[in-house]
C-alpha cells in the first residue's frame, strides 16, 4: 500500500493552491494565540486512525504534506504525527500528548475521534481542534472546535456512472445471467459498507443513483463490516454479494479487500467488476477495477493552513466538491466500457456548474412515494428542511453528510 502514498501526493499537489472558500459559511471566532499569526511558530498535531498503509489515512497524509509545502509550514519541524490511534481513550491520550508538546492546532481524520476532540476543545480553549468528517462542531457551541468534509457523494455518483456504463455494456452483450436478476428483473449490484452512518448511506445512495442514471432496472444490496478497515471482512462481504448474483461491487471501506476478492472471482469465471474508494485499485484488481471515488484532502488543508498562517478564523463547517477540485475519480481501468470517459466529463461538468444534483428527488422514491419534504434529525440540524428546489441539499446545512434516507431499490442486509 505504500506505493499509493506517492500517487496520492502527486494528485494532491494538483490542487494544493486552491483558493479559500466553501459552501458552508458558519464561522466562529477562534484564536490560537500569537502563533497563529506567524507560520514559523505554529505547531500542528495530526491524529490518524491508521497510517500510510491505509488508503484513507494515506490520502490525508498526502494532503497535509502538500498543503504544508504550499503554505510554508515545515512537515519535519512543525507537524507531529500520531498514527494508528484507536477510537477510544487512546485517542484522548494522543491528543493530550500533542497539546503537551505545544501544538496550537490538532487535526484528526476519523469520525470516531470526534468526541475526544470535542472534550479536548472544551478543556484547552487556546488550542483549535478540527475533526475531519465529524458532525458535532456547530452543535457543540465551542469556538475552537471545527469540522470539515469533502462532497464525496459527488465522486460516488460519478463512480456509479462509470459502473453503470459497464453494466449497460454487459447487458448489451447478453452477459447478465438469470441469477443476477431479482424476481422483478432488476439487475443485482452490491456495496460493502463500514457502518450504517449517514456518511455511508449518503455515499452508497449516490453511487446507486449514478448507476441507475445509466441502467434503470437495478437493485443494490448493502452489507456492513462494522469496521473502517478489515481486509478479510471486506473481501468476504464482497464474495457473499457476488454469490448472491451481484455483478458490480462498490465499497465504503478503507482496504483493498473487496477489489482483491472481485479480481479473484473474475479470474475464476464470475462476471463481476468493482469500484473502489480512496485509492486507485488497479494494482490489486487490474481487470476487475473500473475506478475509485477519491478525495483530494489538500484542498481543505491548504485552506486551513492559510488561515493559520494569516491568523484568520477557520470555518466551523467547511465542505467542497468538484467545484473546488476536492473530489474526483481515479484513472479509468481498461475494463471500462467504451464511451465512459466522455460520459464522465459530461457528468462532472454538470456537478461543477450545479446543473446536476446528485439527490434530485425526481430520480428516486421512498416507499413508493416522491420525497417532497424531509426534516433532519441530526444533532444541531433538528427539524431543518433538507429539500430545496426539488433536490436533497447535502452538506449545505453542515459539512458532514446527513442524507440518511433509505430509498427504494436499496436493501441493507445486516444494519445494526
Amino acid at each position: 500500500m505504500k506505493k499509493f502514498t506517492a500517487l496520492l501526493l502527486a494528485l494532491a499537489m494538483v490542487f494544493a493552491l486552491v483558493a479559500c472558500g466553501s459552501k458552508t459559511d458558519s464561522v466562529s471566532p477562534a484564536t490560537s494565540g500569537d502563533a497563529a499569526k506567524n507560520a514559523s511558530k505554529v505547531k500542528i498535531g495530526v491524529v490518524l486512525v491508521g497510517d500510510e498503509n491505509v488508503g484513507y489515512d494515506s490520502a490525508h497524509i498526502a494532503g497535509i504534506k502538500a498543503a504544508a509545502e504550499a503554505c510554508g509550514i515545515s512537515v519535519k519541524d512543525q507537524i507531529i504525527w500520531k498514527y494508528n490511534v484507536e477510537e477510544n481513550e487512546k485517542c484522548a491520550d494522543a491528543i493530550d500528548d500533542l497539546v503537551s508538546q505545544g501544538c496550537n492546532y490538532v487535526f484528526s481524520d476519523s469520525y470516531g475521534h470526534q468526541d475526544f476532540m470535542k472534550d479536548a476543545a472544551s478543556k484547552d480553549t487556546n488550542v483549535t481542534f478540527v475533526s475531519m468528517t465529524g458532525d458535532k462542531a456547530a452543535a457543540s457551541g465551542l469556538k475552537n472546535y471545527k469540522n470539515a468534509f469533502n462532497d464525496t457523494f459527488q465522486s460516488r455518483y460519478v463512480s456509479g456512472v462509470v459502473a453503470g456504463m459497464k453494466l449497460k455494456e454487459l447487458v448489451d452483450a447478453g452477459k447478465i445471467s438469470a441469477e443476477s436478476k431479482d424476481a422483478n428483473g432488476n439487475i443485482k449490484i452490491g456495496y460493502v459498507g463500514a457502518y450504517p452512518y449517514a456518511e455511508v448511506v449518503s455515499g452508497y445512495t449516490a453511487f446507486y443513483l449514478g448507476v441507475k442514471s445509466i441502467v434503470e432496472n437495478v437493485t443494490m444490496s448493502v452489507t456492513y463490516t462494522n469496521s473502517w478497515y478489515n481486509p478479510t471482512s471486506e473481501g468476504e462481504a464482497a464474495k457473499s454479494l457476488v454469490a448472491d448474483g451481484c455483478v458490480i461491487i462498490s465499497q465504503h471501506a478503507d482496504s483493498t479487500g473487496a477489489p482483491s476478492a472481485c479480481e479473484e472471482l473474475l479470474k475464476s469465471g464470475k462476471t463481476v467488476y468493482c469500484v473502489g474508494y480512496n485509492v486507485d485499485m488497479l494494482s490489486v484488481a487490474p481487470t476487475a477495477a473500473l475506478t475509485s471515488a477519491q478525495n483530494d484532502w489538500s484542498v481543505y488543508y491548504t485552506y486551513a493552513f492559510n488561515c493559520i498562517k494569516n491568523g484568520e478564523e477557520i470555518k466551523t463547517d467547511w465542505a467542497a466538491g468538484y467545484d473546488q477540485g476536492a473530489v474526483m475519480i481515479s484513472k479509468l481501468g481498461d475494463s471500462c466500457a467504451a464511451g465512459t470517459d466522455a460520459k464522465v466529463k459530461e457528468v462532472e461538468a454538470g456537478l461543477k456548474d450545479g446543473s446536476l444534483k446528485v439527490f434530485d428527488t425526481a430520480k428516486f422514491t421512498v416507499n413508493g412515494q416522491a420525497l417532497t419534504t424531509y426534516k433532519s434529525s441530526s444533532a444541531g440540524l433538528e427539524d431543518k428542511e433538507c429539500i430545496k428546489d426539488g433536490a436533497f441539499e447535502e452538506s449545505t446545512l453542515r459539512s458532514a453528510p446527513y442524507f440518511d434516507v433509505r430509498i427504494d431499490g436499496i436493501k441493507e442486509l445486516n444494519a445494526k
